[in-house]
Order: structure tokens, then C-alpha cells, then sequence
């Protein structure tokens, strides 16, 4: 874990240096996630939080490599007319 200190700026702006950035993959125009965790400030990539929810999820598939290709199989059936 890399730890540098910062300070803030104008209207709660923080500047994240250029080597925190790299590390944890951050990119101009990427979309990330703030959350507060027990008083501290977590930044993380939406990449890596869909990624670690994925990941979570996955063990209820078993089998299955698609939820979504069930759900649509399952309005298919559902919309056609017996």
C-alpha cells in the first residue's frame, strides 16, 4: 500500500499524484467509486468494482454462464403463444 499525503484544495478538490494513479489504474476520463469506510476515503475504478461484484456472483451460476441468457430464454417462452 502506497501512502502519500495531499492537500485539499479549492471546493474539496484533491489532486491524486501521478504514481497512486498508475498503481491503482486510473485514467483521465474513467469513471471511479468514493466510498467512506469506517472515517477513511476509498477511490476505486468501476472497472474493478463491477469486476469484484462479478466475481461475488458468480458462485450462484454454478453451471451457467449466463444469467441473463436464462432470463431472456425465460420471457421467450413466456411471450410465445401455445
Amino acid at each position: 500500500m502506497t501512502a502519500v499525503r495531499v492537500k485539499m484544495g479549492t471546493n474539496g478538490r484533491l489532486v491524486v499524484p501521478a504514481g497512486l494513479r498508475k498503481e491503482i489504474g486510473l485514467a483521465d476520463g474513467r469513471s471511479v467509486l468514493l466510498e467512506a469506510v469506517k472515517g477513511e476515503l476509498r477511490v476505486r475504478p468501476m472497472e474493478v468494482v463491477v469486476q469484484h461484484a462479478q466475481d461475488r456472483l458468480r458462485k450462484f451460476l454454478g453451471d451457467k454462464k449466463s444469467l441473463s441468457e436464462d432470463l431472456i430464454a425465460d420471457r421467450r417462452a413466456e411471450a410465445d403463444p401455445e
